[in-house]
């Protein structure tokens, strides 16, 4: 694969009181938009445009673009806390944030000036959404393998092929879609802007999911859809790469996610065995659930550390900032989700209730442990990273 590194910008410099003031609006905006609707939304299964749009007035829609095209300049670092208290609020919506942010920053490192100014000032104010489209129902893990074909005929290409598993599909106003225009492989792939209103763009069925269901899934379809050659993203055969380095950012941002999952569901099971009585005390005052109240927040605690050093390998383009944004990927959503199994099992049947709004987190963290590349992946890119290069002769960084 093409080792060019990814783009490293400044990010805008705040200060610890204006962090701590963008954490604050951010929490009052979930607990406003998010909370008090997520139970519904899961049932409705559609995404909230309107609270989408009240949040990219807070700058949630460009979190990592510069502030020239309306983003808002922010370092990996500064967004954790805010993808947490979105989550925390609805883990759902928090992802769908992430994949949006995740678009938009590659369109601003990678974009030309004409694409940046045309695509980022709607995805900033969310007025206009975004979907990745890189998974392919015959290559998810072995993401060079995909067979979409983007083919050359003068000033255009022809994308012809189906995406998988693409959050947003049918709501998104334009689709970054990796396609192959050469030769097998990493290098033969190039990334495209492909706009919502293009000819031959339609979508499959919705997919109906066992979590995530606020955010629409549904395949891709691309008919002999017709671009510009001005829609490529980068330059020819750099698609892979772009994608790859999209997915270190979008990686920290889906950590960060469980963490705040997990977060909500222990406190909640918290306040429950404080509440709840058995046998003439509370659970609160039982060995087995203080020592299991103890581990959760305990390994809650040391996934946010390794999500923050991640964020800060990647904030400085460190060498190794792939191998520590798997590290945290891997460990925060592992974490995550065991955590807010092991909140369910303290709630006992209520835990298994809708009402209860536990077994929705369970849900919705589960599929952190597959997307943005499964964690049997993860393991992959850390073992390269920690053996050399040459210890596997596959792609470690496919997801």
């Amino acid at each position: 694969m093409d080792a060019t590194p990814v783009p490293v910008l400044e990010p805008v410099a705040i200060s610890d009181e204006e962090r701590a003031a963008i954490v604050e609006a951010v929490r009052e905006y979930a607990a406003a938009e998010l909370a008090p609707h997520a139970l519904q939304r899961d049932r409705d299964e559609e995404l909230p445009l309107e609270s989408l749009r009240r949040g990219g007035e807070l700058g949630l829609g460009a979190l990592f673009v510069r502030p020239d095209v309306g983003g808002t300049g922010l370092g990996r670092a500064d967004a954790v806390p805010i993808f947490e208290e979105l989550a925390a609020a609805d883990p759902a919506i928090a992802s769908y944030i992430s994949i949006h942010n995740m678009v938009a920053t590659m369109i601003d490192r990678h974009g030309t000036p004409d694409q940046r100014k045309r695509w980022l000032p709607g995805l900033a104010a969310m007025t206009d959404l975004s979907a990745y489209c890189l998974t392919e129902p015959g290559a998810g893990s072995d993401a060079a393998a995909i067979t979409t074909s983007a083919i050359r005929q003068g000033d255009e290409f022809v994308l012809t092929g189906v995406k998988q598993f693409i959050s947003g599909a049918g709501s998104a106003a334009v689709y970054v879609v990796m396609a192959r225009t050469g030769e097998p492989g990493a290098r033969g792939i190039s990334a495209f802007l492909v706009p919502a209103d293009a000819d031959g763009l339609s979508f499959g069925p919705p997919e109906h999911k066992m979590g995530w269901r606020a955010q629409p899934t549904r395949p891709v379809i691309l008919d002999e859809v017709r671009v510009p050659a001005s829609a490529m993203l980068g330059t020819e055969g750099r698609g892979f790469a772009i994608a790859m380095q999209a997915l270190d950012g979008g990686r920290i941002n889906i950590a960060a996610c469980s963490l705040g999952g997990a977060r909500e569901a222990l406190d909640r099971a918290v306040r429950y065995v404080h509440e709840r009585f058995t046998f003439g005390e509370a659970l609160a005052q039982k060995q087995a659930v203080m020592f299991a109240v103890a581990d959760m927040a305990t390994e809650l605690s040391a996934a946010r550390l390794l999500v923050h050093d991640a964020a800060v390998a990647v904030d400085a383009g460190t060498p190794d900032a792939s191998a520590r944004a798997a590290m945290a990927k891997r460990f925060a959503t592992d974490v995550g989700f065991r955590v807010a199994n092991e909140a369910l099992q303290l709630h006992g049947g209520y835990g298994y209730l809708a009402d209860y709004g536990i077994e929705k987190i369970v849900r919705d963290l589960r599929v952190h442990q597959i997307l943005e590349g499964t964690n049997e992946i993860m393991r992959l890119v850390i073992a390269r990273s920690v053996l050399g290069s040459e210890a596997r002769g596959t792609d470690g960084r496919a997801a």
